[in-house]
């Protein structure tokens, strides 16, 4: 890795984290390049890491082996247009601009470029993140574990094999950390109708969504296993899991999940043009 250029078209906030991850796992910050038309935001990246930073796209594809498209869905067309007279021969485009194809990419960025689309989600941005990554056809091995160890420096890393489940992917981890706020909001206020003081209910709120998730993580057991550990036959927590069933919750998920997956199938036909 640290014998390649990675150069970053966008520098908000998920470059900002991908740059200090990648730091963080050893890479030279001689080889990482970031080009921002926002003159503030680009002196602060020059400020906070010792990386190359510019305004102009064009050198960000003329010096780096890898370009990370991280611009919003919306303008990604426009700026992909104005790199073709400037890209490298088996150059490695990663975007992680969401809802835009491969086959979209192609038209934009011409028929043979290797290119790995990204779905990561914001906990990327204190490196807890969890990604998918769905590669073209014309992506090397070589090229696929750069891609990887690119988002591995923010956290979980999934391949996918079909680029069709990009969507699903959107629907459960893209939106997903939206859901679990939800569930933190709803939980806090309870607490706080139940008698708990405010702050009380906040900070048992996020620690407690804290410890599960970590709990699910080290400990290698379904979920379902977990739950059912803490839920003793008629306790307290076996008839807060009833009420929730009874109020449809698994299939109020499986709506909203349906819902986000139809919307970003719908946003990608309308972006890809």
């Amino acid at each position: 890795m640290n014998k390649i250029n990675i150069g970053f078209i966008g520098g908000g906030n998920m470059s900002r984290s991908l740059i200090g991850g990648l730091i963080a796992d050893g890479m030279a910050a001689e080889h990482l390049f970031v080009s921002e038309p926002d003159e503030k935001r680009r002196s602060a990246l020059a400020a906070d890491f010792p990386v190359h930073t510019t305004a102009n796209n064009q050198e960000i594809v003329q010096q780096c082996d890898v370009v990370v498209l991280a611009v919003k869905p919306q303008v990604l067309k426009d700026v992909t247009t104005t790199l073709q007279t400037g890209q490298r021969e088996n150059q490695l485009f990663l975007t992680i601009a969401a809802g835009i194809r491969t086959r979209s990419l192609h038209n934009w960025l011409g028929e043979n470029t290797p290119i790995v689309r990204a779905m990561p989600n914001t906990p990327a941005l204190v490196q807890s993140g969890a990604t998918a990554l769905y590669a073209s056809p014309q992506v090397s091995e070589e090229q696929r574990n750069i891609a990887e160890s690119i988002m591995r420096a923010v956290g979980l890393v999934q391949w996918l094999e079909k680029e069709a489940l990009m969507d699903a992917v959107t629907a459960l981890s893209g939106s997903g950390p939206a859901y679990f706020f939800l569930v933190m909001e709803a939980m806090e206020q309870a607490g706080r109708e139940l008698g708990l003081p405010e702050e009380t209910a906040r900070l048992l709120t996020i620690q407690t969504a804290f410890g599960a998730a970590r709990l699910a993580l080290e400990i290698e057991q379904d979920p379902a296993v977990l739950r059912e550990n803490v839920t003793s036959p008629g306790g307290t927590t076996e008839r807060a899991i009833a009420a929730l069933r009874e109020g449809g919750l698994e299939a109020l998920f499986s709506k909203a999940l349906t819902a986000a997956r139809d919307r970003a199938v719908e946003l990608a036909d309308e972006l890809g043009k």
